[in-house]
Parts: C-alpha cells; structure tokens; sequence
C-alpha cells in the first residue's frame, strides 16, 4: 500500500473537518462533514452506527471523495494545502461499543475536549455507538498553498 504524499498527511492530520462524499443508490452524490484521521497509509472516519444512511451508501458503492477545502478548518495556523482524496472505503461494526476505540487517541488529540465527554459516556451510550469509516486512497489531488487558480499536482496511489 502506498503512502499518502507527506503534504497530504499533513493536511489531514490538522484539518478538524473534511467532507466525505458518498453516492446513493440512485446515483445522487450526498456529502457529510467528518473528521479526518490517518495513520498516513488510509484515512478513517467515525460514524454513528444507528441509522446512518451514509454507511448505507459506503455498503451498497464504496465509491468515495473527501475533501479538505477549508482552510481555516485547523486549530490555529491555516491549513497549507486543500487536498481531495478519493478511494474506496469499508465499514468496519464489529462492536459499535468497542471496534472504534482504538481511533479515540487521534481523536482526542484533534478534539481534546471529547476526551471528558466520552469519561462521561454512561450518561449518552447511543452516541458512543460507532462505526468505523476506513478509506484506501486511489487518487489524491493537491492544490499546493491553496491555490486553485493553479493546477493541482495528482498522485495515483497503487492498489494493494
């Protein structure tokens, strides 16, 4: 599996907000707002596991796009870069209790201040009920500074 291009991981590791974008059945594109976290290999996402149309849709077209379009989407400094991603991406609810877990560190570190709320989970159980978004990056789009007016620089990244 290739890595993600570092100005890439970089952008995803700072940015609080990416819009996933998935395909419903009748071919009509929905976007959501999530949090992005990678491990510089894929990207992961959390979602609620009860009734979420858009685990739905990743489970009928893995077919996705996220992207970091904002910015001023970070904590403190602007982000360097907007950045696309786009992949296929499995739903992973083994447990909605316990199969996320293991992202809560990355997310913390991103929104310190869930750390106590989820200390506290006892009295909100449904919302730690999560589903775990992993997407395999195919192609990843960079537009260096920001900079639309400019042409991006495309990276292709091999299948595994």
């Amino acid at each position: 599996m290739a890595r993600l291009p570092d100005p890439v991981a970089e952008v995803l590791d700072r940015a609080l907000v990416a819009e996933l974008t998935v395909i419903t059945p009748s071919g009509r594109p929905v976007t959501h707002p999530m949090i992005p976290l990678t491990d510089g290999d894929l990207v992961y996402m959390h979602s609620s596991a009860l009734f979420s149309k858009k685990l739905e849709h990743i489970r009928a077209n893995p077919k996705v796009s996220l992207a970091v379009t904002d910015l001023n989407a970070a904590h403190g400094e602007p982000l360097p870069h907007r950045v696309t991603v786009q992949g296929d991406a499995a739903v992973e609810e083994d447990d909605p209790h316990s199969t996320w877990e293991w992202l809560a560190p990355r997310w913390f570190q991103k929104e310190p201040g869930m750390e106590a709320f989820y200390k506290q989970r006892v009295a909100l159980p449904l919302f730690w009920e999560k589903a775990v978004i992993k997407v395999t990056p195919r192609r990843v789009v960079l537009w260096e500074g920001g900079r639309t007016d400019h042409p991006p620089r495309v990276f292709t990244m091999e299948p595994a």
